[in-house]
């Protein structure tokens, strides 16, 4: 029963790293690219490798292959994160069907909160700048 389970997640694995390769390929800038190869090659490596735990036992192989899954959990995400705020940063534009910028938003408005701290006319009390993290 358990190489059964174990083929089932191998397979399931395999075909959301094909997924992740498809969308790798198919999509249309830097951001959705990162988004889908992050997500199904994740969730297909990590299906792979318990599929290679349940199949091998309870040695020496299994207990690699759960620590590499837990290692590609972690650092895959932030990876990917890195890389697209790096692209933002750089200027890669948008797609230009995108329908929101919520980091572009959110970076106007910290600079428009920066930009009252600045203003001659109004003094930013010290409760200000706490709220603001300054």
């Amino acid at each position: 029963m358990t190489d059964i389970i174990g083929y089932i997640l191998i397979i399931i694995g395999i075909l959301f790293d094909i997924f992740g390769c498809i969308g790798l390929v198919r999509f249309p800038d830097v951001y959705n690219r990162l988004q889908a190869s992050t997500k199904c090659v994740t969730l297909g490596t990590i299906l792979l490798l318990v599929g290679v735990a349940i199949e091998s036992g309870s040695g020496p192989t299994s207990a690699k292959a759960i620590i590499c899954a837990v290692f590609i959990l972690i650092t895959s995400p932030t990876a990917a994160h890195a890389i697209a705020k790096g692209a933002y940063a750089s200027g890669v534009k948008l797609w230009q069907n995108s329908v929101i910028d919520k980091y572009g938003q959110e970076k106007e408005n910290q600079d428009s909160r920066l930009k009252t701290q600045d203003c001659p006319e109004r003094r930013v009390t010290s409760d200000e700048r706490r709220e603001m993290g300054v």
